[in-house]
């Protein structure tokens, strides 16, 4: 059984009245689009609005006021991106300003602290981000799952596992294969120490039954810089989302030999998923709106309703499949199981891998 999918002995929050999932879209592309989020609404986006506006009615008191829309990470990165369209997106149905404001630094910690430490009574939420299931095991914060109320999910990306275009591997078996041979020669990167895409190779490594350090990890500031070491030579193979990868790979100077998601992407049919080649794993990175623990579950009920209209919507898909970044909503209910699922699975990795603080 895949340690992505550890079972969680119950929810820490009810469930919304109203249950609503929208389907799944995968990227096509890298990048980043902010001029949507910078031009304010147009008429469709109005009009998406006033359907909506009745029918996710759940509290006949919010919102009263502005709501504080907060980003765990810088200003110009996908999740602001993400951010900013959502946010744009709830203020012209809810009626109200909504205000993105980012609160980076931390490895996350701010932010989601803030999100936590905000009034429960919705005027303050914000994008949650996989690392809330990552920080408290790290030793970076005691915060964890259990100060927030998820809402909804909004988007999640799986793993790649990427190599130049020249390397000597054409399969993730030959990889594998040759890191068992040779412990330790094979170098790999894509984030900091400890971050999402060090645990998805310890977790491919662990899951294969092979040594966390049979591919070596060397630390970068992410998955672009991690890129240009790629192609310079000074890495073997990069663990990232393939959209973050697609301009090398587009342009044929990479080659993605897998993907650590439940399905292939359409974009890169002929990659095969980790579960394909008999290592029942799957991670990746992911983002949601949540608010502090404690919010009335009726606004928790209007928000959850809101959100999905959004992540429904052709405006989002069409923003998001342009961004590069995958489409997958889930209501209340599913989300707040699955962080807890999430986070019994990191915990369980990074312990494994001497990750914890």
């Amino acid at each position: 059984m895949s340690m992505s999918k550890i079972s969680s002995s119950g929810l820490l929050h009810k469930p919304s009245r109203r249950v609503r999932i929208s389907g799944l879209a995968l990227a096509v592309s890298a990048g980043l689009v902010l001029s949507g989020c910078a031009s304010g609404s147009d008429s469709s986006t109005d009009s998406a609005a006033g359907s909506s506006g009745d029918s996710c009615d759940f509290s006949s008191t919010y919102p009263s006021g502005a709501i504080e829309f907060i980003v765990p990470w810088a200003a110009g990165g996908g999740t602001d991106s993400v951010s900013r369209f959502v946010g744009i997106q709830l203020s012209d149905r809810l009626g109200v300003p909504v205000n993105v404001v980012n609160r980076d630094g931390g490895g996350g910690v701010i932010g989601h602290t803030a999100i936590a430490n905000g009034n429960a009574d919705g005027s303050v939420i914000g994008m949650t981000t996989v690392e809330i299931t990552m920080m408290h095991w790290q030793g970076l914060t005691d915060l964890s799952y259990e100060d927030i109320t998820p809402i909804a999910q909004v988007n999640s990306d799986p793993s790649g596992i990427t190599v130049a275009a020249d390397a000597p591997w054409d399969t993730i078996e030959d990889l594998l294969d040759d890191a068992r041979a040779n412990p330790g020669d094979i170098v790999g990167s894509g984030t900091a120490i400890g971050g999402i895409w060090d645990l998805a190779r310890a977790g491919m490594l662990l899951e294969a039954g092979m040594d966390v350090n049979d591919i070596r990890w060397v630390p970068s500031a992410g998955s672009a810089p991690a890129l240009q070491e790629l192609a310079a030579g000074g890495i073997d193979v990069t663990f990232a989302s393939l959209a973050e990868n697609a301009t090398m790979i587009g342009a044929g100077e990479a080659r993605p030999l897998a993907i650590m998601g439940e399905e292939r992407d359409p974009n890169y049919p002929d990659v095969p998923t980790l579960k394909e080649v008999g290592i029942d794993f799957s991670m990746g990175s992911w983002r949601g709106v949540s608010g502090p623990a404690g919010m009335d579950e009726d606004i928790v009920a209007e928000l959850e309703c809101q959100v999905a209209d959004i992540v429904a919507s052709d405006e989002y898909v069409e923003f998001m499949t342009t961004a590069g970044f995958g489409v997958d909503g889930k209501d209340t209910a599913a989300f707040t199981e699955f962080i807890v699922n999430e986070d019994k699975a990191k915990g369980t990795i990074m312990e494994a891998a001497g990750l914890t603080g």
